[in-house]
């Protein structure tokens, strides 16, 4: 009997070895990446230095590429200043990491016509140009993922995508920008102005030489539209959503939001509404929050997204936003996706993607405005004067001491309006001869 069963299992081993024999080697990805910055050389050491038996580095292209060159890359990787050598190789995957629309978005368009799948961290081109480049990989039978264009390592869209997808989500909130977070966290620990906290920035890394599409609202637009389409299901143009400067913002606003138990983020927001059609609200802003908000504890270069569905309620994603590592994570995680799948159409294949019947800045909330005047009498008469006739009640008038008359600052509060009434009202009130800079208008965010 114990030799019945000595034989029984001999022979299941030699079956076993038998198809460990005949069971194929694992072919490993090849990788071609464009750009070697921040972003790709932090992608390229995760692929030589962690160990793993999925991806094979093949070529780096850059600009200059002499100078890029670094002796802990495998010598096996091709360098190259010419983009049809990754274009025309045999890697399995082209990644993008160069950024801009053009010509990134041609290279993009060439590799999925020759059957590469696509990872990019590209979030101009993708809020301009995503649902094209998404039909144009369904059609070629390929994948393109943007995980690492929104929040950098954080990985919101394919929680947004797939750990939400049962749910019918109907507004988008958060704070997108890195370098913008850091300078209105350190104006509001430090007291420092604008320009104080963006030369900080600047010197750290967080902030470019030229910083306008951060503090402009221009990149966390990117990044909202990106969401609205892959959260809210609508396309959406970067054009039909406003945004507002932080460079008006200054450290007494700080001083005031205090008085109001608030403090101050750039807000970017995307609500639909689905009562007559549907109908994207959206804006990228400075605006008031909450001390007590979770917003209002995100600092640093911190981003945060928050989500709310019909069923779900909200859920949030937090965590760096920016940074060479932090993004590198979610290329990374793309290319695994990709290696999972086999090249099967998922991921960031959008469902049901529509066009809005209207898109609009609009927005209804209480607001701050933040005057800087020549002080006289009759100020506040003449600014209620103008408010009231537009129907906006004031809920507070708010004066610190210490300040020279030449240039005293004073906030109000006003009730719930919109956002188009206000504008119209602050038009006739910016033409006022007292003043000594334009009013500063924020809207008061209590949900």
């Amino acid at each position: 009997m114990p030799a019945k069963v000595k034989r029984v299992k001999s022979k299941s081993k030699n079956k076993l070895e038998t198809r460990n024999k005949q069971k194929p080697a694992h072919k490993k990805l090849k990788i071609a990446l464009a750009g070697f910055g921040t972003v790709g050389r932090s992608v390229v050491k995760l692929l030589c230095h962690e160990a793993n038996d999925s991806f094979e580095l093949t070529h780096i292209f850059n600009r200059n590429v002499v100078r890029k060159k670094v002796d802990w890359v495998p010598s096996s990787v091709r360098w190259t200043e010419n983009i049809s050598d990754l274009l025309s190789s045999d890697a399995d995957i082209f990644v993008e990491l160069v950024g801009g629309i053009e010509p990134a978005g041609e290279w993009i368009q060439k590799a999925l016509g020759a059957g590469k799948s696509v990872v990019t961290a590209n979030k101009l081109l993708i809020a301009h140009s995503g649902p094209e480049l998404l039909d144009l990989a369904r059609e070629k039978g390929t994948r393109i993922e943007f995980g690492a264009s929104v929040a950098g390592g954080i990985p919101a869209i394919i929680g947004i995508q797939e750990g939400l997808a049962g749910d019918r989500l109907y507004k988008i909130a958060g704070v997108l920008n890195g370098t913008c977070n850091f300078i209105l966290t350190k104006m509001e620990a430090t007291g420092a102005s604008f320009e104080t906290a963006l030369k900080e920035a600047q010197e750290l890394g967080f902030a470019e030489a030229n910083p306008r599409d951060d503090v402009e609202g221009f990149d966390a637009r990117a990044k909202l539209v990106i969401l609205t389409q892959a959260g809210l299901r609508a396309r959406v143009r970067s054009e039909q959503i406003p945004c507002w400067p932080i460079s008006s913002v200054d450290a007494v606003d700080f001083a005031y939001a205090r008085e109001l138990n608030c403090t101050i983020r750039q807000i970017s927001l995307a609500k639909k509404d689905t009562e007559d059609g549907l109908s994207i609200h959206g804006f990228v802003r400075p605006a008031l929050v909450p001390v007590s908000s979770l917003v209002a504890h995100v600092e640093g270069s911190k981003n945060l997204v928050m989500v709310t569905g019909q069923y779900a309620g909200q859920m949030v994603f937090s965590g760096f936003g920016a940074g060479g590592d932090p993004t590198a994570v979610a290329v990374i995680s793309d290319l695994y996706s990709i290696a999972r799948s086999g090249g099967a159409l998922s991921g960031n294949a959008l469902p049901a993607v529509e066009m809005p019947k209207h898109v609009s800045g609009e927005f209804t909330a209480p607001y701050y405005l933040r005057f800087v005047v020549k002080d006289r009498p009759g100020i506040i008469a003449a600014v209620a004067t103008v408010l009231a006739r537009y129907g906006i009640g004031i809920d507070a008038v708010l004066q610190r001491p210490g300040y020279p008359h030449s240039a005293l600052p004073f906030i109000m509060t006003l009730e719930t309006c919109t956002s188009a009434m206000l504008g119209r009202a602050l038009q006739e009130i910016n033409r006022l001869d007292f003043h000594v800079e334009p009013v500063l208008c924020m809207p008061i965010l209590l949900d």
